[in-house]
């Protein structure tokens, strides 16, 4: 079995479900992307960092109203696909509005970054974090006979140590620290060093994204074309740079907190 079939089998979906879990995804990355873009269209009067608390809400609000919806029609939404889905959103107004304005080595910085990201997010997703198989073969060698000996003793056997079940993916997982909703897989041994990586990643391609964002609203504004300019186009590359912000703000708290524990 493939990488990727493995982890779509951990998430218990068919094809079909896997298909309308990614339109019901893609509509509600839509509808938060567009909601948060409001924020500059209805307060112009607004700081960009008095509009960050605006967004901040505007965007739980939308979530709030997607879930009802998702409950309405009875299709579950996914985590890891709206979370791919909001990266290739912000790259496309990157590409299709921002890039003009930027550099070629930045050009070339924030494109490999996305790309990443998008390599990080298949192999956190498809990987193995280091799941256990109780069968025969590996209780013989540790000289347990079943399952509730293993774990009772784990402290005689290293290798049983920290092994955890997890009720999301319906499996043992060595080394177990969390069950990620946001990337689809748990976080275990094999992957945990990906996990850090990977939120380290969105941090800096977020960063990058609001610096490339903000100097093209800067140069809207100095060069007085700030009228001229598209109000759908500005108000979203506003709005995508406000929802950056806010993703770096907890992923840096978040970070924090999982280097500490």
């Amino acid at each position: 079995m493939s990488s990727l079939a493995s982890g779509l089998h951990r998430l218990r979906r068919s094809p079909w479900e896997v298909v309308l879990s990614a339109l019901v995804s893609c509509g509600l990355v839509l509808f938060s992307q567009l909601a948060v873009a409001t924020v500059p269209r209805f307060f112009p009067s607004l700081s960009l960092l008095a509009m960050l608390p605006v967004a901040g809400l505007v965007f739980l609000a939308a979530i709030v109203v997607g879930r009802f919806w998702r409950r309405f029609i009875g299709v579950a939404a996914s985590a890891p696909l709206f979370v791919l889905f909001n990266v290739l959103f912000m790259w496309g107004v990157y590409i299709f509005v921002i890039r003009g304005d930027t550099s070629s080595l930045l050009d070339m910085l924030i494109n490999a970054e996305c790309a990443l990201l998008l390599w990080g997010l298949y192999r956190i997703l498809s990987g193995d974090p280091g799941i256990v198989a109780y069968e025969s073969s590996f209780l013989e060698e540790a000289g347990c006979n079943d399952f509730v000996d293993a774990i009772c003793s784990s402290e005689k056997h290293p290798s049983l140590s920290r092994v955890r079940h997890c009720n999301s993916c319906k499996a043992n997982v060595r080394g177990y620290d969390h069950h990620c909703p946001a990337f689809g897989n748990c976080i275990g041994q094999k992957n945990h060093r990906l996990f850090i990586a990977l939120l380290t990643g969105f941090v800096v391609a977020e960063s990058t994204y609001t610096m490339c964002s903000t100097k093209y609203i800067t140069r809207c504004i100095n060069s007085g074309t700030i009228r001229t300019e598209n109000p759908l186009s500005l108000n979203m590359v506003i709005g995508t740079m406000l929802f950056s912000v806010l993703q770096v703000l907890w992923q840096v708290v978040f970070s924090f907190a999982v280097s500490c524990s």
